[in-house]
């Protein structure tokens, strides 16, 4: 089994504005740190015009909605990428120019080894998350799962890592 995480966010400002440029200016560094991270499997990438999720766009999630959608072997190896690389410091200091999501942005599931997932499908999990709460179906660090579906404890963080 392997782990997918979706991550949206809603930037305050166009992306091609100076006020982003401190974030567009570092997301190909840190797609890079992730691409190299241990437990990575898969990113989601424009067609290639874009490396990140300056451009992919769904029409659940809205068309001003930044998404970034990866597969990991474990819930470990993300955790280690999201909240122990650069990735943290970016997030931290970019935080003020996204808008504050009042609901969950960020979502956890399992899938077989080799499977890609949809932007539908992460949107569908996304939504179960907020309606039904965390569950072997779609989770969050602050409640996870493992692949058997059984609750884990960890000491991982319960708050963003921004």
């Amino acid at each position: 089994m392997h782990l997918v995480q979706l991550n949206i966010a809603e930037a305050q400002y166009d992306m091609e504005s100076r006020e982003m440029n401190g974030f567009t200016s570092r997301i190909d560094a840190i797609n890079a740190i992730a691409d190299r991270a241990e437990g990575f499997v898969w990113r989601l990438k424009d067609d290639g015009k874009l490396d990140g999720a300056l451009s992919i766009r769904h029409e659940g999630f809205g068309e001003s909605v930044l998404i970034n959608m990866s597969v990991w072997t474990s819930i470990e190896s993300l955790f280690q990428f999201v909240y122990k690389t650069a990735h943290t410091k970016v997030m931290r200091e970019e935080r003020r120019n996204f808008h504050k999501i009042p609901k969950e942005h960020m979502v956890l599931w399992w899938v077989d080894e080799g499977h890609i997932p949809t932007l539908d499908e992460a949107y569908h999990k996304l939504e179960w998350l907020r309606s039904n709460g965390a569950s072997p179906q779609a989770f969050s660090f602050a409640l996870p799962f493992n692949e058997k579906g059984q609750p884990v404890q960890t000491n991982f963080p319960k708050k963003d890592c921004a």
